[in-house]
């Protein structure tokens, strides 16, 4: 058997399923990133509690998956083919645990960050945190495409187990933020992509990080696209020296995205994190594609020092209690949303709405 996936699930005491309307509480379904396992929510390397436990005990129904080929999944290398390199040391202290100590900095913003458990330069080896959550790294699938066509169908299975659902995806998961609702149309009631891959990349201005404008596989659009060449991505200069330049549709025709445009959608990037150059240019592809979204730096709304991995960070129940703010506003309050954005998109004061 292959492409299964394993869940970890905490629901409420007395939690009535079917909940709908106002004041519903939807199943939240946690998708991890590259190298990762569903252990990035459940708790932080140096014990503290994690998001499902916050979200468990303000009573959503949490569901963290490990991805098909990730941890309790299991990996095949006869289906799956050889597993792609062993974690690198060195590549999860720059880019996730302690960007701040390299020289020069590998991005503007990384000299920033602050909040790994310990303190500034604390996420080195022979430091508690670093050494539990370096041994919580995997391998990945080598065929990216390939792992998040497996995620997609096992999610699918799952939300026809547990009904309509929240998605918070992270890095690597973000195209399934996309996927998961064209593939299952009325089901997702909301979707917060943390530092999503997608629009652009460290590959900046030389090409496209994704081919298809959020993923390399192109999702379902009107006019349909048969090919990443339909969508003439062209370059668009970054607005200040900090950013990179992002690759948006070039047209004469703009092809519009599928089955997203009624889901509340918050993009969050970390202040110190290698996304925060880059992560306005998914918002950015959305809103071209008609798709309405509130993309907001953590650092806009007061919450600062984060790098990459912010559910692991000393701050990172302040971040949950943001998210689901956020929630409970889309969700279940009638809300004045500004003249000119989408349905069930809210506007934070201070936070960046992307049109």
């Amino acid at each position: 058997m292959s492409g299964q996936m394993s869940v970890y699930y905490e629901i409420p005491k007395n939690y009535k399923w079917g909940q709908r309307g106002r004041g519903a509480k939807y199943p939240i379904i946690m998708i991890h990133g590259s190298q990762q396992t569903g252990a990035n929510f459940i708790g932080t390397p140096d014990g503290r509690p994690g998001w499902a436990q916050y979200f468990f005990e303000h009573g959503w129904p949490v569901f963290v998956v490990d991805q098909p080929g990730h941890g309790g999944s299991g990996y095949f290398p006869n289906i799956y083919g050889p597993q792609a390199a062993n974690p690198s040391v060195a590549t999860v202290i720059k880019m996730f645990t302690a960007p701040e100590l390299a020289s020069p900095s590998l991005w503007p913003q990384a000299k920033l960050h602050t909040q790994w458990p310990g303190g500034f330069g604390a996420g080195v080896p022979g430091q508690y945190a670093f050494d539990q959550f370096f041994a919580s790294q995997v391998s990945n699938m080598p065929n990216s495409d390939q792992a998040l066509a497996l995620t997609t169908s096992a999610v699918s299975a799952l939300i026809k187990d547990v009904g309509p659902s929240i998605l918070i995806t992270h890095s690597m998961a973000g195209p399934l933020s996309w996927s998961i609702p064209q593939a299952n149309p009325g089901k997702i009631k909301a979707i917060i992509a943390i530092e999503p891959m997608g629009n652009s990349s460290l590959k900046g201005d030389t090409e496209p990080g994704s081919r298809c404008g959020l993923s390399n596989v192109c999702l379902n659009f009107s006019p349909a696209v048969s090919n990443p060449g339909d969508l003439r991505l062209v370059k668009v200069r970054s607005p200040a020296a900090d950013m990179k330049s992002c690759w948006l549709q070039g047209g004469p025709i703009i092809h519009k995205l599928n089955g997203l445009n009624h889901v509340p959608i918050l993009i969050a990037t970390g202040e110190a994190s290698y996304h925060a150059s880059y992560d306005y240019c998914t918002s950015k592809f959305l809103r071209q594609s008609g798709v309405g979204n509130l993309y907001v730096p953590l650092a806009s709304v007061g919450i600062h020092g984060n790098g990459h991995m912010e559910m692991l960070e000393m701050n990172n129940l302040k971040i949950a209690a943001f998210y689901e703010r956020w929630l409970t506003i889309n969700l279940h309050e009638k809300v004045s949303v500004r003249a000119g954005s989408k349905p069930g998109v809210l506007v934070i004061p201070g936070a960046h709405l992307e049109r």
